[in-house]
């Protein structure tokens, strides 16, 4: 169990760090002093002691704005994800009333999750609990530690996860792919038969600077080489492309199914047997009692449920595994 240096903490004025977040949110003495409902001169004090306790400058003026120094961007992180720990813990109560509810949860969410997530959840929300508001942010698999740690997202959904003891790690479902083409465009049996897949002129997802992208090590492993002519990090991007173009684009099945309709796309499971990585939910061991975030974990699970109800397009072979 981690220790708690209680004597030194008592000789320390906790206040000061509110105030030094306060100061990184408004970037002004006097905007922060007016958020804490404190006198400006107070304010001053706070960072003058806040400096002296950092040794650094902390704040420096830069026309109307207090920019922030390199030394305390570090600290901005791990100080707001403390006060946000406070807080929970402050304001915990018995009961959860999702329809008076206010708060906005701000959620790291892949490309596809969020296509998949966002739309379906904010009705949901919209609906259920008016003032819960979302704030989807990209993250990739190796942003989900920093964006937790420095409190900028409260959870991760769609960034596959290697369980830490600080964090809870769900899967929520095995990643699928198909692909989708334009039939006035490609001539093409359907389902698309091995042959013709390997012919093909081909666009995927690619957030790397690798052409072939997060398809790269499935391919690798089903022992084959496309011929990639395109790849963007966006869903419908690549979609997009297969609509106007003669390619065939090998995306996930959810979004296949969802989106490529409305593109004039149809839908093909990949003749192959490929192999992803799971798409989990993340969230700090901290949070995991706190009443809204159960609730919103658990509207999650059921929207993916929801949304899930697709005939697998292809074999997938899960080459993860999460401890529970």
């Amino acid at each position: 169990m981690d220790t708690i240096d209680h004597f030194n903490l008592r000789s320390f004025d906790l206040n000061l760090l509110v105030a030094f977040d306060a100061l990184m949110a408004e970037g002004s003495v006097t905007k922060a002093a007016r958020r804490l409902k404190i006198q400006q001169p107070a304010m001053s004090h706070a960072l003058s002691t806040l400096r002296v306790l950092f040794q650094d400058e902390l704040f420096l003026r830069n026309g109307q704005t207090m920019q922030p120094t390199v030394r305390a961007r570090s600290l901005s992180g791990p100080i707001r994800q403390a006060l946000k720990q406070a807080q929970t813990a402050l304001t915990a109560a018995d009961m959860f009333d999702p329809a008076t509810e206010q708060r906005v949860v701000r959620v790291g969410m892949s490309a596809e999750v969020e296509l998949l997530l966002l739309p379906d959840l904010t009705a949901r929300l919209r609906r259920l609990a008016p003032g819960i508001k979302v704030l989807a942010r990209g993250c990739q698999p190796d942003e989900v530690d920093r964006m937790l740690d420095g409190g900028a997202i409260d959870l991760a959904v769609g960034c596959t996860y290697a369980q830490a003891s600080r964090r809870i790690c769900e899967v929520l479902f095995d990643a699928e792919v198909a692909c989708c083409y334009n039939p006035q465009l490609l001539k093409l049996d359907n389902p698309v038969s091995i042959e013709a897949y390997l012919a093909a002129d081909h666009a995927v997802i690619s957030q790397t600077e690798s052409l072939h992208g997060c398809i790269k090590e499935a391919l690798e492993f089903a022992g084959v080489e496309l011929n990639i002519v395109t790849a963007a990090p966006d869903f419908m991007s690549v979609l997009a492309t297969a609509r106007i173009s003669p390619v065939i684009a090998t995306v996930s099945a959810r979004i296949a199914q969802r989106y490529g309709p409305l593109l004039g796309l149809v839908t093909s499971p990949v003749p192959l047997t490929l192999r992803f990585l799971p798409v989990a939910m993340v969230w700090p061991t901290h949070s995991d009692n706190d009443l809204a975030g159960r609730w919103l974990r658990q509207q999650i699970r059921e929207v993916m449920s929801e949304t899930l109800t697709v005939t697998p397009a292809t074999t997938m072979t899960t080459s993860l595994k999460i401890a529970s």
